[in-house]
C-alpha cells in the first residue's frame, strides 16, 4: 500500500526518451500503488488542449488505462497551466486545486507544484499573478494556434535566459513562504516539485518538506506508505542525458 508522486517530467517531442521512460514506469512501477499524483510540469509547454502533439495524445491513452486501475490526479505547473478539462478527460486525470490538502496515512499533508513558494523571484511572481486571471487565460485561448505557439516559445526562451542569471537562492523556495503555507493549511508534511532539487527536509518545528525530482537525466518518484517516505531514482536505459537548467 503506497501513494506515488511525480513531477517536472517536462515531456516534449524533442525528448521522447523521457516519454518512453515514463511509459515504462506506468507499465512496471505502479505495483501496490493506491493513487498517482502528478505535481505539474508534466509537459515542457502546453498551449491548449486543441494543439496536443501526437506523443501527448498517445500518452493520454496510456494514462487513461492506468486510471482504470487507480486514480490519477494532476496539479498544474508553471509550464502546463493551460492544460484543460478536455485533455484531462482523455487522460483519465482529475485536476486538483493549486494547493490541495489530504490526509496521507494519518498525516495531514499539503501538495502543490511549488512555484508559488519561490517568492524571491519577483519577475516570475508577477507573471504568475497575471496568468492566474481567468480572463487572461481565456483571451490567450482565443488566439490562433500559431500565435499561441509563438508566444509560448518566446516565454520559454526568455525563461531559460533569465534563469541562467538568477541565483540559486532566488530559484529555490523561500522559507517564510513555506512556513506560511504550513500555518495556513495546518499540515505537517508538504510535497512539491518545481525546484528540481529532490530531498526530504526535516524542519526545526518537526514538519517535513519533501521535494520530488525532475526527469531530465533519470526518473524520480516519491513513494509514501504507512512505513515511511522514499525518494526513488529510476535510471534511464540510455546514456546520461543533458541537463536543461530551465524551470
Amino acid at each position: 500500500m503506497r501513494t506515488l508522486f511525480i513531477g517536472d517530467l517536462h515531456l516534449s517531442a524533442d525528448r521522447l526518451d523521457i516519454t518512453h521512460a515514463f511509459i515504462r514506469f506506468l507499465d512496471t512501477g505502479l505495483d501496490g500503488a493506491e493513487a498517482l499524483y502528478i505535481l505539474g510540469d508534466l509537459f515542457e509547454v502546453w498551449v491548449g488542449d486543441d494543439i496536443a502533439a501526437p506523443f501527448a495524445l498517445e500518452l493520454a491513452e496510456k494514462l487513461k488505462q492506468v486510471s482504470h486501475k487507480l486514480p490519477v490526479y494532476f496539479i498544474h505547473g508553471n509550464r502546463d497551466f493551460m492544460l484543460g478539462k478536455r485533455f484531462a478527460r482523455a487522460a483519465g486525470m482529475q485536476i486538483l486545486p493549486e494547493i490541495t490538502c489530504l490526509k496521507l496515512y494519518g498525516v495531514d499533508t499539503v501538495i502543490l507544484h511549488g512555484d508559488s513558494l519561490c517568492t524571491l523571484d519577483k519577475a516570475y511572481q508577477r507573471f504568475r499573478k497575471l496568468r492566474s486571471f481567468a480572463l487572461a487565460r481565456w483571451l490567450y485561448g482565443c488566439l490562433s494556434k500559431k500565435r499561441r505557439q509563438g508566444i509560448a516559445d518566446k516565454i520559454r526562451r526568455k525563461s531559460k535566459s533569465s534563469n541562467k542569471q538568477k541565483s540559486d537562492t532566488i530559484m529555490d523556495v523561500e522559507p517564510n513562504a513555506v512556513d506560511a503555507l504550513f500555518a495556513q493549511t495546518h499540515t505537517q508534511h508538504m510535497i512539491h516539485g518545481h525546484t528540481h532539487r529532490p530531498a526530504i527536509h526535516q524542519l526545526d518545528n518537526g514538519n517535513k518538506r519533501i521535494v520530488v525530482g525532475d526527469w531530465y537525466e533519470q526518473g524520480s518518484v516519491l513513494s509514501v506508505s504507512p512505513e515511511g517516505i522514499n525518494l526513488i531514482r529510476l535510471p534511464f536505459d540510455s546514456a546520461p542525458l543533458p541537463h536543461d537548467p530551465a524551470q
